[in-house]
């Protein structure tokens, strides 16, 4: 992921603090308000510099350890700090689906520290209606995901769920727009696990489809197989997006 030095709001949109930014043909956008631009521009900023650190932390310890393997401790103190923030434009990309697709029920597999729940969040403000409901298995980035939902304002439309997704979803009904952003391998285990209740014409958007294209190699055979009832596309937006409707 490559974060740009300036994460600045378009200069034709418009804005009094703690309100959404106005488009010159008067439409309101939630992602540009005071309160989200703020956390997003923090957080960004935080990412950049805090996984730089984390790689070089990750690469000592590889070089430390007797095999070239970390042990679990070291991996789940990795895995807990590493933001693996979506883009910027991804994230954007995200809005628009939402704001162009309208979908009432969002599931996401990975909130980590929020930013993409964040970019979801504002579009559903903006259309007037709607609920995600994210999943994230470690307490430490669920904490400082809901830290972040609140300081934007969007709290009210994000449900987050902490635990293993194979249980946090169970009982999920009328999936409108799947978002995958976890933890790679489980992608397609969790996709079949939820498809008796995907909405007719559910969007599925799976992440990092292009950097970790090995890891991810099951599920985007999975879902460009017509016999398996998707329409697919791969959009080539920093590391990957595949989406795929059904």
């Amino acid at each position: 992921m490559v974060i740009p030095a300036d994460f600045a709001r378009p200069s034709h949109l418009s804005k009094e603090p703690g309100e959404a930014s106005t488009l010159e043909g008067g439409a309101k956008m939630t992602l540009f308000n005071s309160e989200v631009e703020s956390v997003l521009s923090r957080l960004y900023a935080e990412a950049s510099e805090n996984d730089r650190q984390v790689e070089r932390e990750e690469e000592a310890a590889v070089k430390a350890s007797k095999d070239g393997r970390l042990d679990e401790e070291t991996l789940a103190s990795i895995q807990n700090r590493t933001f693996m923030a979506v883009a910027p434009e991804v994230g954007r990309f995200f809005y628009l689906l939402v704001r162009t697709y309208k979908p009432s029920r969002i599931v996401e597999f990975g909130t980590s520290f929020g930013l993409s729940a964040i970019h979801l969040a504002a579009a559903l403000r903006d259309n007037g209606s709607g609920q995600i409901i994210t999943t994230e298995q470690s307490s430490e980035k669920a904490s400082r995901a809901a830290q972040h939902f609140e300081q934007a304002g969007l709290s009210d439309l994000i449900e987050l769920r902490h635990g293993d997704a194979f249980e946090t979803l169970q009982g999920v009904e009328k999936i409108d727009m799947l978002v995958l952003d976890g933890w790679k391998p489980l992608y397609l285990p969790l996709l079949q696990k939820l498809e008796p209740v995907l909405a007719p014409h559910c969007l599925v958007v799976a992440d990092d489809v292009i950097s970790l294209s090995a890891k991810m190699a099951p599920y985007l055979n999975y879902v460009r197989n017509k016999a398996n009832g998707y329409l697919s596309c791969e959009i080539p937006l920093d590391d990957g997006v595949e989406l795929s409707f059904r």
